[in-house]
């Protein structure tokens, strides 16, 4: 009986695993519904806990639906950790910015209020923001810092993988300009949208930050300059470089460290 029992609970173990919801959230700054991901541990209906809650940004020409596509693991690391992890969508090439030039790109804040107000109404979620964290790769990766550093009041944690962190390197690429305008006539824009830049105004309510970068990324000399600078300004945060390129083998493995790092801040948070 006990053997039978043991196998039972093997099973189930491996069976069980987290749940994927793909909701439709209207935009009330852009006047459209947007779909999002959500990616519930296996755990969740099944008592009425509240749950820390990671959202995953995508880069340059993707959706809300390149993370599970591509890293169908996130399942299995949202059910470990415990945690919902939530996916919205940043259009073609928002940069996660209220573009100055054209209003049906407010995609900061679509992101940084308009989603988790939609999450936290319909899902059992710590509404702290000790209870909220943001990342995202590439074009993403910048969001997740970009959002992290200007709505504080709303995420106490966030990261970057391989992020296009400082706008300058993107000139004549990856659409920039139609967001925020040609350098020529828009100089101070790209500045102001920079990650590099936002960190020199470091937010009231202290900030848990990660960010790495494979060596072999274009991006990945912006990353350096972007820790050092972080050093210089006495900012603490985690910064990993390794092996890697700007792609998905890369993101999959950089992920697993960076919920984990989410993981060890909700702890401390007691959550």
């Amino acid at each position: 009986m006990k053997k039978l029992l043991l196998l039972v609970c093997i099973s189930f173990s491996l069976f069980s695993k987290a749940s994927i919801d793909t909701v439709s959230i209207y935009s009330n700054s852009m006047h459209k519904n947007i779909k999002a991901v959500v990616i519930k541990p296996s755990n969740y209906s099944k008592n009425r806990r509240s749950f820390p809650t990671v959202y995953l940004l995508h880069g340059y020409s993707g959706n809300y639906g390149d993370w599970i596509r591509k890293v169908p693991t996130l399942q299995q690391l949202a059910d470990e950790d415990k945690l919902l992890i939530v996916c919205p969508d940043g259009g073609f090439s928002s940069w996660y910015i209220d573009s100055p030039l054209d209003s049906n790109y407010r995609y900061e804040t679509h992101v940084a209020e308009e989603v988790p107000a939609f999450i936290d109404a319909h899902y059992h979620t710590i509404t702290d923001r000790k209870g909220r964290a943001i990342s995202g790769l590439s074009m993403g990766g910048h969001g997740g810092l970009f959002i992290g550093y200007r709505h504080a009041n709303k995420f106490g944690a966030c990261g970057s993988m391989s992020g296009g962190v400082d706008l300058n390197y993107s000139i004549h690429k990856f659409d920039v300009a139609k967001r925020i305008g040609d350098k020529e006539h828009y100089p101070e824009n790209w500045d102001k949208y920079s990650v590099i830049k936002v960190v020199d105004n470091y937010p009231k309510d202290s900030i848990a930050i990660i960010f790495d970068c494979g060596v072999d990324d274009f991006f990945y000399e912006n990353n350096k300059e972007l820790h050092k600078k972080l050093v210089a300004l006495k900012v603490k945060h985690d910064y990993i470089e390794r092996p890697g390129k700007h792609d998905w083998q890369y993101w999959s493995n950089a992920v697993e460290y960076q919920l984990y790092f989410f993981k060890k801040y909700f702890r401390a948070n007691g959550y």
